[in-house]
């Protein structure tokens, strides 16, 4: 194993990908001679020229139909979106033609692309450009949609995604591009199966199911609450949240009996709403006190930092939450 950034993780894996299959190609705004508004791609378009990164204009409709189309011929686009709040400039490429393509064909076209990009707040970025958006595309058939939290899973989900023969969106926090982690070597190839959860600390208090940059918040979250309180949080990283792996969500609630949702979207019809409903519908017996749910606060998120921290769900957030349900 070595130590590497979040990005370094996401640039490998599609420089592996493109080296393995001449199919997969990159495409976006300012993804080549500038390597990307976060730099994840930088110096890709040195190694693999203008046909296999393709700059575009900024038209995110034109060129997320262009990877459509791209993929339903044979070929496995990455597109990067420069924000992933500009999703709904190309929304009928995605939901209407990406995600119902396979479905409307009985099976005969596939379209294996990757849509990819970074999401949420922290960034004091306002509120067109921090959103979370993963409620969003769950609501479609069709797609899978992935958030890693950890520079191992988000060079192992996101070969898979490439690899998957149908769309793939794949979230990266605009606050874990830094963070540092083991990775293995780059000669060593692995991937990470999309749809499986992982228990990222044992507990017997509590099970908090979380995901993308909040695992880190939970995390720290959870060494102050048992420093200062004496609790044991068992944290589960959903890591795919279509699907949803409820199995070990149900496995780790049957040990502590008691489930904490927690993610950066809003609560309201978010997917903490989705893991609590289900809970109680497959098996509330496990449940020794109520189900809960933890998003951010009904508002856009402002620019201020101050305020930016106070609405969102993080660590002194996720310490309150655990200790209300505690008591």
């Amino acid at each position: 194993m070595r130590k590497t950034t979040f990005i370094q993780a996401v640039n490998e894996a599609m420089r592996d990908e493109m080296g393995r299959d001449e199919s997969v190609f990159l495409i976006g705004e300012d993804i080549g001679h500038y390597g990307g508004l976060f730099r994840v791609t930088r110096n890709i378009m040195e190694e693999y020229g203008p046909e296999r990164v393709i700059d575009t204009p900024i038209s995110e409709q034109g060129f997320v139909g262009m990877a459509v189309g791209a993929a339903m011929a044979g070929m496995r686009p990455i597109v990067e979106l420069m924000y992933m709040d500009f999703f709904l400039v190309c929304a009928d490429q995605i939901f209407n033609q990406a995600a119902k393509m396979h479905y409307m064909t009985g099976g005969l076209l596939n379209v294996p692309m990757v849509i990819r990009g970074q999401q949420g707040g922290g960034k004091r970025y306002g509120s067109q450009h921090s959103q979370c958006v993963e409620s969003t595309f769950a609501q479609f058939p069709g797609i899978k949609v992935v958030a890693p939290a950890t520079p191992y899973d988000a060079k192992g989900l996101l070969i898979s995604a490439i690899r998957d023969d149908n769309p793939v969106l794949f979230l990266e926090h605009k606050m874990l591009y830094f963070t540092r982690g083991d990775v293995p070597d780059a000669r060593e190839e692995y991937s990470v199966p999309i749809g499986q959860a992982e228990v990222k600390r044992e507990g017997k208090d509590l099970t908090l199911a979380t995901f993308g940059y909040t695992l880190l918040q939970a995390m720290e979250a959870a060494e102050e609450l048992k420093a200062e309180h004496g609790l044991d949080i068992e944290i589960v990283d959903l890591r795919s949240i279509v699907p949803l792996d409820m199995e070990t969500v149900l496995a780790s609630v049957a040990k502590t009996g008691r489930l904490l949702a927690v993610h950066e979207s809003q609560s309201n019809c978010g997917i903490g709403a989705e893991i609590v409903a289900r809970i109680y519908e497959e098996a509330p017996y496990l449940l020794k006190s109520p189900a809960r749910r933890l998003g951010m606060a009904p508002v856009s998120i402002p620019v201020s930092k101050v305020l930016e921290e106070e609405i969102l769900p993080w660590k002194q957030n996720i310490k309150a939450a655990v200790l209300e349900m505690l008591r």
